[in-house]
């Protein structure tokens, strides 16, 4: 059994979910594809596969075998290319994440220069809102806005961002603005979350942070309808600095309770630790990272009322 050839037909097999699709993916007969997986589980003592009429699925134990081939292909398909001189123009599939809002508004239209710029790079952004594990999920790179435990991840900083409670000039003149985050329990309040409405928000006071109830007059899933709602002077709301500041910019939310803010969240790039990192990979860090960190930048200069470009 070559071991190499017996590891690429199973990680074809399990990316395309079937032996004929994967023989088509390889370029072999099918009967080739099945004897080798079969070599391969004989070799492992592992059944890698649950095989049905319909389908054909990772076992549980071979989910994290998949993850570790995978690797070792992608490594040393980087090693073939630098030898061959493929670094200097980067190319195949990148798989990036990141949160739904700072992907669309932020990492996005880097991406599309990119792509601009690298012909014959494919990108495939996954914007959610959750944790992704890059292993699990086969994903390159990933916009992280949190502090990083010690990991086995690599990560490039970018920058920092807050979160900010806003209110329309309208609203202010109506109801006034608040001193203290203890006052937010008798003004309107704007919430939003995907999994329900935060009852409470995060600030801080004397010199340590809290949650403090508010008083929720409209509810929401979307921060963009939460943000166009408190421009119409609906209520308060707190939303990310990058979320705000082109209200904030237009003058059609201020800031306030500015002192009582928690402390910036890091936002930072990463991807797995690897002795060689995939030449894509490289470049759109090396691409993406100072555009980002710019953006980041800009957007802590409006909120800080100094005009963009100083």
């Amino acid at each position: 059994m070559d071991k190499l050839d017996s590891m690429q037909a199973f990680v074809a097999v399990a990316k395309t979910g079937g032996f004929s699709a994967a023989a088509r993916a390889l370029g072999l007969p099918t009967p080739t594809v099945s004897r080798r997986v079969a070599e391969l589980e004989a070799a492992l003592g592992v059944r890698l596969f649950e095989r049905t009429t319909r389908q054909v699925v990772l076992t549980a134990t071979a989910l994290p075998y998949f993850t570790a081939c995978q690797r070792m292909l992608d490594d040393l398909r980087d090693a073939d290319a630098a030898v061959a001189g493929e670094h200097r123009m980067p190319k195949g599939e990148l798989s990036i994440t990141a949160p739904v809002g700072f992907g669309r508004q932020h990492l996005q239209p880097v991406a599309l220069d990119f792509l601009h710029q690298y012909p014959e790079v494919a990108l495939r952004l996954q914007l959610v809102d959750r944790v992704v594990n890059l292993l699990d999920e086969q994903i390159d790179l990933a916009v992280r806005i949190s502090a990083l435990p010690d990991s086995s991840l690599v990560a490039r900083p970018l920058g920092e961002i807050r979160m900010v409670i806003l209110a329309a000039p309208s609203y202010v003149a109506r109801h006034g603005s608040p001193s203290h985050p203890r006052e937010l329990a008798n003004h309107d309040c704007i919430a939003w979350a995907s999994l329900g409405p935060f009852k409470s928000w995060l600030c801080a006071d004397a010199g340590a942070e809290a949650m403090f109830p508010i008083r929720i007059r409209l509810s929401t899933t979307l921060p963009e309808s939460a943000i166009d709602a408190a421009i119409a002077g609906v209520g308060l709301v707190q939303a990310t600095s990058y979320q705000a500041a082109a209200a904030v910019r237009s003058g059609q939310l201020l800031p306030v309770l500015r002192e009582f803010e928690a402390a910036p969240t890091p936002v930072s790039l990463v991807y797995p630790s690897s002795r060689l990192v995939p030449q894509k990979l490289r470049a759109f860090v090396d691409f993406a990272a100072p555009r980002l960190g710019e953006q980041l930048r800009l957007v802590s200069q409006v909120l800080e009322g100094i005009p963009a470009g100083r």
